[in-house]
């Protein structure tokens, strides 16, 4: 049987550390049979170039700043040079600056709130635009976005649930509107896994807790595997008719009352 992944061109952003969630998704994706390039942004960009040395086969690291639409040219154009074509997305991107967190929600600024929603979802429509004529090149493809489902509020989280759920129905449109191309879009939304960016967030050892005494699968937040699993799997053909949907990886936290 072929490797899921097998002959798969895949553009895969947020890696930062070697326990980012995309890390994970990059590393079995690569297994898999795929071909991956990486992006990074500012600051964070030579980190990734670091740890994409990790990998079992390290990739080329391009930089991508969602917030300067020049990067998104430079990406596309290099991946048509590289590939002629791409077969997947995996949107991994999130920030929120440090008002918009923490139990702040009336006080955050604007402007703060209009970064976290531009670098946190308005960055899913603008990969996706971007890249869709290398999806029209390969007759289709996948895009995966990983998310913190925000249909309740959660300690802490404030302005950054509130970008979650733009996310969140950003994919859907985007469901909709790439559907005509064969482009699925489709949201894993994980349990709290324990990676710098989920360490940013205060309260997330309350919401580790949730999740170990309610979860009815039970929940390792030291253990990223499932959820990689679950994008590479979404990534792969073995979705086709699988479009605007979140699944979720969080050992069945998020069906359970009180």
């Amino acid at each position: 049987m072929p490797a899921l992944l097998t002959g798969k061109r895949i553009l895969v952003t947020g890696v930062l550390t070697d326990d980012s969630l995309a890390y994970g998704v990059a590393e079995l994706a690569q297994k898999e049979g795929a071909e991956i390039v990486l992006t990074g942004a500012g600051r964070g960009l030579s980190l990734t170039r670091r740890v994409a040395k990790h990998l079992p086969s390290p990739p080329d690291v391009l930089e991508l700043d969602v917030t300067v639409p020049e990067h998104m040219e430079a990406v596309a154009a290099e991946l048509h040079r590289r590939w002629g074509a791409v077969d997947g997305l995996l949107h991994a991107i999130g920030f929120a600056p440090p008002s918009c967190l923490g139990g702040e929600f009336l006080e955050a600024p604007w402007e703060d709130v209009r970064l976290a929603l531009q670098i946190s979802a308005y960055s899913l429509k603008l990969l996706a635009a971007g890249l869709l004529p290398l999806f029209k090149a390969s007759g289709g493809g996948s895009v995966v976005a990983l998310d913190f489902d925000n249909r309740v509020a959660w300690p802490g989280y404030d302005w950054m649930g509130v970008a979650k759920s733009a996310l969140e129905s950003t994919a859907r449109y985007l469901a909709r509107d790439l559907g005509s191309y064969r482009v699925r879009v489709n949201l894993v939304a994980a349990g709290p896994v324990r990676t710098v960016a989920a360490r940013s967030i205060p309260g997330i050892h309350l919401m580790e807790q949730f999740w170990q005494e309610r979860a009815p699968l039970g929940w390792d937040a030291s253990d990223p595997a499932p959820v990689a699993k679950a994008c590479v799997a979404l990534l792969s053909d073995w979705f086709p008719a699988t479009t605007g949907e979140m699944v979720h990886v969080d050992g069945g936290y998020h069906a359970m009352g009180a």
